[in-house]
């Protein structure tokens, strides 16, 4: 819902002009990993007068106010992301999909000790085939 999202906008300090609501409209409510190309395309086909730079600088607005997160999967290849828990993510080998892994489904030990690396943050990031039960957002 649109009021729900200028609210959303507003509870963490962005001022939502019809063109950023419309760009966190699309990408808030997906359980996708959207490119800003994506995101561009998809705004674009409902709100035909939004500019590249205008979708670019809210994704960008998004990102640093806390509300979305830049995934880089590999070099050149940015998704963006709304969930903002700590998960990790598995990537369809196939169709190139994105599922989002919960936290306590994967184990990592011993990342506080890698010597020579103070680690502030990790994520697994798993390539394969989506068999079976399907993963999805909690």
């Amino acid at each position: 819902m649109l009021s729900d999202i200028a609210a959303r906008l507003r509870a963490h300090g962005v001022q939502p002009s019809a063109q950023r609501v419309a760009v966190a409209e699309f990408v808030l409510e997906t359980d996708e990993h959207p490119s800003a190309d994506e995101v561009f395309r998809g705004v674009r086909a409902r709100f035909p007068m939004v500019s590249r730079a205008t979708v670019y600088n809210t994704l960008n607005l998004l990102v640093e106010k806390r509300l979305l997160r830049e995934v880089v999967l590999s070099p050149g290849n940015v998704r963006f992301d709304p969930m903002m828990e700590q998960h990790h993510h598995f990537i369809d080998d196939r169709t190139g999909r994105i599922f989002d892994v919960p936290w306590s489904a994967v184990e990592v030990k011993h990342v506080g000790r890698l010597e020579g690396f103070e680690v502030k943050q990790y994520e697994v990031v798993m390539r394969g085939r989506a068999a079976g039960k399907k993963l999805q957002r909690k």
